[in-house]
């Protein structure tokens, strides 16, 4: 008798925040699906600092939310402080972030998987793949049992021959307390696949009841939260918690500098490379010698728990030298640790070896998804997982894949980058990678994505209804703008207070609002609006929504004007045995890169590091156009 069902539709091999989403995906869109990991008890374990979103990550949540995703609705329920950043810039740069109680944050994933039908868990580790002419069948656990699979998704995040460092010390281990997997890397390399050695860290965690906070400066959540999911599932936060502020200085800088010799990333120890934009303080103090301090964001882990972790303080310098140094900061001169900062090195396979789907190139079946791409970040983990997930789905129901471009996804620009650039740094998302950020607001992700998600299987109708509601809502009300005039009287005592110039005559409302000077708390004071308002029961997402319409229309005409231009080269479809090494007129970098990658339209090609415009020109006239 069999432990599991003769053969899965997909198996997810690791229970982070890819791994999660990944197999939420597969089970919600039909397919028999088998999450493997080391252990159930930290599933969806926040590894890092206790928060979702930010910068460009919020983006990337709210879209996972309007494809059907989970990673929103897990963080509404788990916040315990919500903040949009980025609100005195323009709609495109404003992210959502969350602070997560970080085991409420676990919990919630593995309730919800748990009521996810389809989904079968099984805790072990995964010590290989089993492939047959090519195609994937399977995989192999520690205890010698072979699972078949039609296709099966690694997610292993650090864990692939994971080597934790502090100080001369090191270790084995996928992270603290967990041990390090073995066998998978083995197993692609001999199948042909090319892997690499990257690098992240972590800050001490510290009890909170040992600091001093009035030494520091408090950070607020917004006075009016928000939350990431369109749904209904989640309501905005009543009650927030605070994260403080404090400084490093130069004697902590000194005291750091002190346990330089014994660091594991100036001794040679380490060998791999770190995130670029997530340093560890020891790089920070090396790289900006001329900098007198650092931020620190202390950040409690959850509502009711004392642990608080220190952010801006990631560190593999030895225990001892940490926590001296720690002591001179500003509120943590009686700091108790719970564990050091450590660095952590790990395999990954660059992903230029996949396809868009996030299916490998080289064995069909395959599917990879997170830190195993070289990225970094739940927020990018969780994204690519969902993806794989999907595309998994699809290719057993023998369907068409999924792929998000990038004028229509922060997760299209991902995957794109990605395959098509590849990374020898652990990727990080911002706004600047998305030439289409105006077009790509986290206001709009469900306008942008659930129609999508729905046609696919994913989406509930549900969902698509709310969209809806939402899409024709607030274009009545932007239409209501145009259609209706405001009188000087009415308009002058609110313009004059802003310092915009008084009107002379009557103007439609949306002339005046696209003022600079007017934002949304100016426009709902005008009577007429407010009666509009009420009359129709608008809540504030729908009135946001007709604001950016509004006053950001001729920015967002222009960018889809630009979009649909490029898009052009989106559907100038390379023939997939195209060989590139019949054409003289290309650089000799050109060919090899073209070859390397394949890509699979012009566009792709256009942005392959090496290959320039003449190069894409001489493409186009082979291709007869």
């Amino acid at each position: 008798m069999s432990l599991f069902q003769d053969k899965y539709d997909v198996i997810v091999v690791g229970g982070g925040h890819a791994g999660c989403e990944a197999a939420a995906a597969a089970a919600n869109m039909g397919c028999s699906t088998l999450l493997i990991t080391m252990s159930l008890q930290n599933i969806a374990q926040m590894s890092c600092n206790p928060a979702m979103g930010g910068i460009a990550k919020g983006q990337i949540v709210r879209e996972i939310d309007a494809l059907g995703g989970y990673s929103g609705i897990v963080s509404d329920r788990t916040a315990i402080q919500f903040k949009m950043l980025n609100k005195s810039k323009g709609p495109a740069m404003w992210s959502p972030r969350v602070q997560s109680d970080r085991m409420r944050f676990a919990e919630e994933w593995r309730l919800l998987l748990e009521q996810t039908p389809n989904l079968d868990f099984y805790q072990e580790m995964v010590s290989g793949i089993i492939t047959d002419n090519g195609r994937l069948i399977g995989v192999k656990t520690a205890l010698g049992i072979e699972i078949k699979s039609k296709t099966v998704i690694l997610t292993n995040g650090t864990f692939l021959n994971g080597l934790i460092h502090i100080g001369d010390k090191q270790f084995g281990g996928g992270r603290a307390g967990e041990s390090a997997s073995f066998g998978i890397t083995e197993d692609l390399i001999q199948l042909g696949f090319e892997s690499g050695r990257m690098k992240t860290g972590t800050p001490p965690r510290v009890d909170g009841r040992s600091l001093d906070y009035s030494k520091m400066i408090e950070q607020p959540g917004d006075v009016f939260p928000d939350k990431f999911s369109y749904t209904s599932l989640t309501k905005p936060l009543a009650v927030q918690k605070s994260c403080w502020m404090t400084y490093t200085s130069n004697e902590v800088h000194d005291l750091l500098r002190e346990g330089f010799d014994r660091s594991p990333m100036f001794n040679g120890r380490i060998k791999s490379i770190g995130p670029r934009y997530c340093p560890s303080i020891e790089d920070k103090i090396n790289r900006f010698a001329d900098k007198e301090r650092h931020q620190l964001f202390v950040e409690p882990e959850g509502w009711n728990t004392v642990e608080v972790y220190v952010n801006g303080f990631s560190t593999s310098l030895p225990e001892d030298v940490q926590f001296k140094a720690m002591r001179s900061i500003a509120g943590f001169e009686n700091v108790k640790f719970f564990r050091a900062g450590y660095a952590i090195e790990y395999d990954y396979f660059p992903p230029t070896q996949l396809q868009h789907t996030l299916e490998t190139k080289l064995v069909s079946g395959l599917y990879f998804a997170g830190q195993i791409n070289g990225t970094t970040g739940y927020e990018e983990a969780a994204s690519q997982g969902l993806m794989a997930g999907i595309n998994a789905a699809l290719k057993v129901q023998e369907r068409d894949p999924f792929i998000l471009k990038r004028n229509e996804a922060y997760i299209g620009v991902l995957i794109d980058d990605l395959i098509t650039k590849g990374t020898e740094e652990p990727y990080r998302m911002f706004t600047s990678r998305a030439e289409y950020r105006t077009l790509l607001r986290q206001d709009n992700a469900d306008i942008r994505l659930t129609p999508k998600a729905y046609a696919i299987g994913l989406a509930k109708e549900e969902r698509l209804i709310r969209m809806e509601e939402k899409l024709s809502k607030s274009e009545a009300m932007v239409n209501f703008f145009k259609e209706t005039s405001l009188k000087p009287e009415e308009a002058n005592p609110i313009l004059e207070e802003k310092g915009s110039s008084p009107m002379v005559q009557p103007d439609k409302m949306f002339k005046v609002f696209s003022r600079p000077q007017i934002d949304l708390e100016d426009i709902v004071k005008f009577e007429k609006v407010k009666s509009y308002i009420q009359e129709h029961a608008l809540d504030n997402e729908i009135i946001e929504q007709a604001e950016i319409q509004v006053k950001y229309s001729g920015y967002i005409e222009k960018e889809k004007n630009h979009a649909d231009k490029l898009n052009r080269l989106e559907d100038a479809i390379i023939p997939e045995n195209f060989d590139f090494n019949k054409i003289k007129s290309i650089s000799i970098e050109a060919k090899q890169k073209l070859n390397k990658i394949r890509p699979k339209t012009i566009a792709q090609a256009s942005r392959i590091s090496g290959v320039s415009p003449s190069d894409i020109s001489v493409l186009l006239i082979h291709m007869g156009r």
